[in-house]
């Protein structure tokens, strides 16, 4: 564009401007009073007006179009109303039909009504009334100086504007307003940009609007020199360090050297294509290996690609174990090595069986729940060594952040793969047998939630293609044995506990200790202690001594201890010269104590005599089955009950259920109506620091009340549990294995428990079965009948 300026320009800007002018809508062009502009016509309504005028001076009317797409007008909307009058200075006729025409701006105009739309569009038009502003005046000279100020810095950062515009502005400065239009029309702004300043009437504002425009067009041309002047210096940097590199390169060939980053990656490749990963795998691998091979070794990146590398290279893809699939074989070793544990065994031997049948099989998820050092965790190593398979254990004991199980993003620094993927490598197949132990023991804060972690690991129907985020690619963990250890179930969340086959293992017997004691813990701990095998002699006299006086306990972690402990006093007898080196030593009975100090733990028969309101109840907890007293004592009040003993909701529920049901048959028992108005009860659960819940107190609280309301002793010798309604109905309750193994080894003579519950005596051994008498009750009246004693009659005087 140019400032077009012919001898007779003042006389055409002075005609006369006709009512109705014939349009050009514009698509591509905003023509500016006193600017010329060319252009090429293309859609045929402007076609036929150009052909229709006459060669030059033809007055026409040149508005901006809104959608530059639409072909022909249809309305006022289509178009801007603010305008140009303008003349035809120039039209040539081009081969393809097209025109190519010059036009000179006059002045605005607004554009009224159209009035024709075929064969080309007519437009009424009148002159816009602009607002001119005081060019004389200091401020507006000072703003017009610094918009040609800003220009000629546009033109300095931006090559595509030519230093001749700045000159030609310089002697075409005639006003604010068409200096404003001037800038406008040589400035690359967008279409509609320039339609709007056209639009502008106020030549100050449109003069503003033009500076901020500058500024704005400043300021992004100074960010990208800025930009580009940064990358030309990191590019300029790149190609030293190529041309250092090159040349290092040829010197190490020169003195015969290889270059180890190179070898490297080559030592990569050859890896890579003898590991046999799965084909995405694969590609993961082969695309971090490339990138490698592009990177510095000196920069930071480079190691934490190598590492990923070497984890995608280093998991057991395709390695596998064959399984021992001789049942009989896989028994044996399972019996030698630990005693009892039959559902267990009979499980792992079924999973076996059908691997035999069937030849492709998912591994099952047990998960194997019982009281500490019943061998769960030993049984696991003993599973992994009957079947073939390799055994890692995870810990899951207080984990708290779900990163240890699914891995952390190698977005961080010392990220690594989550305690699976890492198992999986120790083990060296995709196999093994994982023990993820203590997972009733899991954690939870800020940094997520390990049990959520874990309901994919645990699910057959995912598994096949967990995603680590370190690895950042599937694998399959389904040929994977899990073996889940957990002392209670409750704290497992429901979700987990879908996935898992629960397994439930119960404390040992008198008997059964004494065998494992025989078979294992004795010949293991007088190894320990560097004596020969037959020096020493446990009697059964002796062990069982030591279970029921220092071990009180559902496993054998105590009692191998105390075997340990007799084992080096005798050690140290040898080692000072007391003993000759093969001196046979018997360890009687009566001898324990002058081992071991004095007994930790009475029979509770010899110490529990008949009392008023003291029952013993029976408890099931994450050590095992376990006796409980409840004890209860009244006084003088005004019928309030206190329950003390860290008691849950629930057992305090159990309290207040049981004393609504004895104030209810008060009658029943000779309770005077008033007795219950007139003291205050305090029911109280010795060993108060340790936390207590659940509803199998209720039997025992109820016979406790009735004991302590009428006065007369309960047995001390009978130990009960279950659940008591307000109608006096007698509820099942969970652990009767485990509590009637508490009543055994506490020496008692009698248990009470729910009829509800006689199915699970099947589970209880016979040896305990045998030792006490069971009895099953439907109401607590029973309960009430065979613990409670009749009434002492006091002699009278004479």
């Amino acid at each position: 564009m140019a400032v077009y300026s012919p001898s007779n320009s003042t006389k055409i800007m002075q005609q006369a401007l006709p009512n109705v002018l014939p349009l050009i809508p514009l698509v591509s062009v905003v023509v500016f009073p006193y600017n010329v502009a060319s252009f090429t016509v293309h859609r045929k309504p402007n076609i036929n007006l150009l052909n229709t005028l006459p060669v030059a001076d033809a007055m026409v009317c040149l508005a901006a179009q809104r959608d530059p797409e639409k072909q022909v007008l249809s309305g006022m909307e289509d178009i801007y109303d603010v305008g140009v009058s303008g003349r035809v200075i120039h039209k040539m006729n081009l081969p393809d039909g097209t025109i190519q025409a010059a036009v000179q701006g006059l002045t605005r105009v607004r554009i009224r009504k159209l009035n024709q739309f075929e064969p080309f569009a007519t437009a009424e038009v009148t002159p816009a009334q602009t607002a001119h502003s005081n060019d004389e005046t200091p401020a507006m000279h000072r703003r017009i100086v610094e918009a040609l100020e800003k220009f000629e810095l546009l033109v300095t950062l931006d090559q595509n504007y030519s230093p001749e515009l700045v000159n030609i502005l310089k002697m075409n400065i005639k006003g604010a307003g068409r200096f404003a239009d001037l800038l406008a029309t040589y400035m690359q702004l967008p279409f509609k940009t320039k339609a709007e300043l056209l639009g502008e009437l106020d030549a100050k504002k449109r003069l503003d609007a033009v500076i901020e425009l500058l500024e704005e067009e400043i300021a992004r041309l100074s960010v990208e020199r800025e930009v580009r002047m940064r990358t030309q210096v990191a590019v300029e940097k790149n190609q030293r360090e190529y041309l250092l590199r090159q040349q290092l390169k040829a010197i190490r060939t020169e003195l015969g050297e290889a270059d180890s980053a190179e070898a490297e990656v080559e030592r990569l490749k050859e890896k890579l294509e003898q590991a046999r990963l799965p084909e995405h795998a694969h590609k993961e691998c082969k695309a971090e290996i490339d990138r490698l091979s592009l990177i510095s070794e000196a920069s930071a990146e480079y190691n934490v690609i190598h590492q990923h590398i070497d984890w995608l290279l280093s998991v057991p893809w395709q390695a596998v174990t064959q399984d021992n699939l001789n049942l009989k074989r896989v028994r044996r070793i399972l019996d030698k090595d630990h005693f009892g544990l039959d559902k267990v065994k009979d499980r792992i031997i079924e999973f076996l069986a059908v691997l035999k049948l069937k030849k492709e099989l998912k591994g099952p998820i047990l998960c194997l729940v019982g009281p500490p050092g019943v061998g769960k965790t030993s049984l696991g190593r003993s599973v992994a060594r009957a079947m073939g398979r390799k055994f890692e254990r995870i810990s899951l004991g207080g984990l708290s952040d779900d990163s240890e199980i699914m891995g952390h993003r190698r977005t961080y620094v010392g990220a690594m793969p989550g305690r699976i993927i890492q198992s999986m490598k120790k083990a060296g197949t995709r196999n093994p047998i994982l023990m993820l132990d203590e997972i009733d023991k899991l954690g939870r804060d800020m940094r997520g939630d390990p049990a959520a972690a874990l309901l994919e690991v645990l699910d057959p129907e995912q598994n096949h293609a967990f995603v680590d985020r370190y690895l950042d690619v599937p694998y399959d963990l389904s040929r994977v044995l899990f073996i889940c250890t957990a002392n209670v179930l409750d704290t497992i969340p429901g979700p987990l506990k879908d996935r898992m086959e629960v397994i439930q293992l119960s404390g040992y017997t008198l008997e059964e200790k004494e065998q494992i004691a025989r078979t294992y813990i004795i010949p293991r701990q007088v190894d320990a202690a560097g004596l020969k095998p037959e020096s020493v002699k446990f009697p059964r006299s002796a062990i069982r001594e030591i279970v029921r006086g220092y071990t009180r306990e559902a496993g054998l972690r105590n009692f191998e201890r105390r075997i340990a402990a007799i084992c080096r006093k005798i050690a140290t007898r040898v080692a000072g010269g007391e003993l000759k080196p093969g001196t046979g030593v018997v360890v009687k009975a009566e001898k324990v104590e002058d081992y071991l100090g004095q007994r930790a733990w009475l029979p509770e028969a010899a110490a529990r005599k008949p009392e008023v309101g003291v029952v013993t109840g029976l408890a099931w907890t994450a050590m095992g089955g376990d006796t409980l007293l409840i004890e209860s004592t009244r006084y003088k009040g005004n019928g309030q009950v206190r329950v003390t003993g860290s008691l849950g909701d629930v057992m305090k529920e159990s309290v207040t259920t049981a004393l609504s049901w004895v104030r209810t048959h008060a009658a029943d028992f000779g309770i005077e109506p008033d007795a219950f108005e007139k003291h205050d009860v305090h029911v109280h659960f010795p060993e108060g620091a340790v936390p207590k819940d659940g509803p199998s107190a209720g039997v025992s609280i109820t016979t406790a009340l009735v004991s302590l309301f009428t006065g007369r002793q309960v047995r001390g010798d009978v130990a009960m549990t279950g659940e008591v309604t307000l109608r006096g109905k007698v509820l099942a309750v969970g652990g009767i294995k485990e509590k009637v193994l508490a009543a055994y080894r506490a020496g008692l003579k009698e248990v009470l428990l729910p009829r509800l519950n006689e199915k699970d005596l099947a589970d209880v051994p016979k040896e305990a079965r045998d030792a006490l008498r069971i009895s099953l009750s439907e109401d607590v009246t029973e309960n009430i009948k065979a613990a409670v004693l009749p009434a002492v009659r006091k002699k009278s005087r004479k």
